[in-house]
Order: structure tokens, then sequence, then C-alpha cells
């Protein structure tokens, strides 16, 4: 099936799920994919709860996101879509779209305009970077230590990562080139703005690469978001890369003694894609839910339980304080000015392109 082909399909089905949400032949169930730990308790806390709790469905939740692109493209082959809606990141989105494996979407047809009127593809914004990204949330991978082995001088800049000298001991970082790439090349000397000039080639990627090897046998490789937070609680890595939710949940929610750097955090989004070719009553079932879930206060109250920024302009005004600690949350955020001052923002449509050939290498490199 072409692309062409497959978006005309994704229309016709998508008029046939809006006649089945009207007619209300909707399924009692769905599979909602997205990455666990205390960012998958922030989406059930803000919406998963409450939509079940107004429709009487059962959401089944499976934390594949990081296989997501993977798994859909298995699912495509084996002809048999089981998941409902899926959580990835922006570059994720675009390869799933331009694949044919994530459906169109009509912003303004299937989500919820803003309490002003203002159309959701206006309020969205620039973080709609794709015609099948839903955005959710802008977020930043970032680095955490252990503020009691770090001596009396924390690490100030993201090149603490490569100062085994300094900061001696484990390391934790993501078994995969995002970030990971970016970092080796600003430490190695590379100017910011010319970073993805240079990883774009193969010498660039051999040099990044080169840069990682430096710390290689002193990394742990994690797969999940969650294993950086754990490990650094356990005391097993005296520094490591993950997500500023689950670092900010691990500093504030369980008061474990991490700090975290934001210098040269990479900044990213995060949305829902709709699997091509779902049925019309599961179909009809996610656009209801989606319309509900993104909307204003639906991505505002996300944020009482975790620090990402929610990707409407409308929601910003209405984050306010944790929904159990009380602290106000502005300041934890990602695009908060004191902690913005320095950061590289991910280039997605580099990462769609470049991201198999990448992934590939990398692996063959940690597999060395």
């Amino acid at each position: 099936m072409n692309r062409t082909t497959a978006l005309l399909g994704s229309a016709a089905l998508a008029l046939t799920a809006a006649s089945a949400l009207a007619e209300g032949h909707m399924a009692g169930e769905m599979t909602i994919v997205s990455w666990g730990g205390a960012y998958s308790a922030s989406q059930q806390n803000a919406y998963h709860t409450p939509y079940m709790e107004n429709t009487g469905i059962t959401i089944i939740n499976d934390e594949s996101s990081p296989e997501a692109v993977a798994k859909l493209r298995a699912m495509e082959e084996a002809g048999n879509i089981t998941w409902d809606l899926v959580d990835v990141e922006a570059a994720d989105a675009i390869r799933l779209c331009d694949e044919g494996l994530a459906m169109e979407i009509d912003h303004d047809e299937v989500l919820a305009a803003a309490p002003d009127g203002t159309s959701a593809s206006d309020d969205f914004g620039d973080s709609i970077i794709s015609d099948c990204f839903i955005p959710q949330i802008v977020f930043s991978t970032t680095m955490g230590y252990r503020t009691d082995l770090v001596g009396d001088t924390p690490p100030s800049n993201i090149c603490a990562i490569f100062d085994l000298e300094t900061y001696p001991g484990k390391r934790a970082l993501n078994k995969r080139p995002l970030a990971n790439m970016e970092w080796a090349l600003l430490c190695d000397g590379v100017e910011k703005a010319d970073v993805y000039d240079v990883l774009e080639t193969e010498e660039g990627q051999e040099r990044a690469l080169a840069k990682l090897g430096t710390i290689k046998d002193q990394t742990v490789w994690w797969t999940a978001a969650a294993e950086t937070p754990q490990l650094l609680a356990d005391g097993e890595v005296v520094m490591g890369s993950t997500y500023n939710g689950r670092l900010f949940s691990a500093i504030a929610e369980q008061g474990q003694p991490i700090g975290m750097l934001w210098d040269e955090q990479m900044l990213d989004f995060d949305g829902w894609i709709v699997p091509a070719g779902l049925p019309e009553d599961r179909l009809a079932r996610v656009l209801d839910y989606l319309k509900f879930a993104t909307d204003t206060q639906r991505l505002a109250d996300q944020a009482a339980y975790i620090s990402y920024g929610p990707a409407r302009a409308s929601s910003a005004p209405l984050v306010g304080q944790h929904a159990e600690l009380g602290i106000e949350m502005a300041p934890h955020m990602p695009t908060d000015p004191n902690n913005a001052q320095s950061v590289l923002v991910t280039q997605y449509d580099f990462w769609a392109d470049y991201r198999d050939d990448i992934d590939a290498k990398f692996q063959a490199w940690l597999a060395q």
C-alpha cells in the first residue's frame, strides 16, 4: 500500500468512526501505550481515571513506548494492530507518519478548542510537528547526580558526564543514540550550532562514538527511564541521564539525595499517534478519548503530577501546585527561564531521517 492510498483509507475510516461515535458505537476498552513510571502515573491521574469514571470503559496500560516504532512495524506486517493509542516522541511520530503506520489527524476537527475559542491548531502551535502527531508535553532529557557522591563541587556543566577524574564512578546513559551523540560532540568541542551538521556525517558519528568510548566501561546502559532514578537512589551510579520529570519525582516526591543538571538539557515534544487501520468502533473510542484527554484543563492537570510543560498555550496559565506536595510546579518545568538558560533543542526532523541508521551503528558499537 502506498502512502497516498493509506492516507485516503485513514480519512475514510475517520469519517466512518465519526459516524460510529455519533451513534454511540464505541469499543468498551482501549489499550494505551506509554512510558511507565511517574509519567504514566501522571497520565493515569490526569485523564485515564477521569475518563474511565465518566464513560465506564476500561483502559489497559502498556509500557512499550520505547519500542513503539519496531512493534508497530511488526504489527503492520502481521496485519494485527493490537494497540489503540501510542505515546511517542516527536521524531518517532514523523517516522510512523511517513511510513503510513500512524493516521493523519485534522487537529481542529478532532481536538477541543481552547476555552476562549482559539482553535486547537493555533493553541498547540509549533508543537504540531506532524499531521499525525497530537502533542501533550514539552520535556527534556537531562542529567541527575547523587549530591553526596560528587564532593564539594557539584557538576554545573553537561560535560561532567565525561569527567571521570573529578567525578569518578559509574554513569547511566540511554541505550540509544539520541542525546548521547549530541552531548558527546558538544563535549568534544563542536559548537552547538554545528552539532547536527557534524552528526549527519560518518566522521561526526564516529567522533561522537569515540567520545562516548572514553566512559563506555563506566556506563550502565538503560532502556527504561525509571532505571536511572533507581540507580541513583541505590548509589549504583554517581550520575545519569533520564527525563526531567523522572528526576523531579525522585527529588521532590521521594526525597532522594539527587540533584538535577539543566545545562544543555535536550528539549523535545511528546504526544500521541493513532495507529493506522483501527476498526471503526475502536477508532471512535480513541477520538472520543483524545478530545477529552488533550483539552486545556486536562493538560494543565497533568502538570500537577509531573514537571512537564503542557503543549497547549492555554494550559500554561492553569499550571498550579503539585497535587500532593503543594509546591508550585512552574519553577520545575524545563521551559522555566531559570532552567532554560542553556538548552539544546532536539532536531526531530534529523532523527526522523537518520534514526534507523544511527541506531544500528550505535547498537553495533555497544556490542563491541
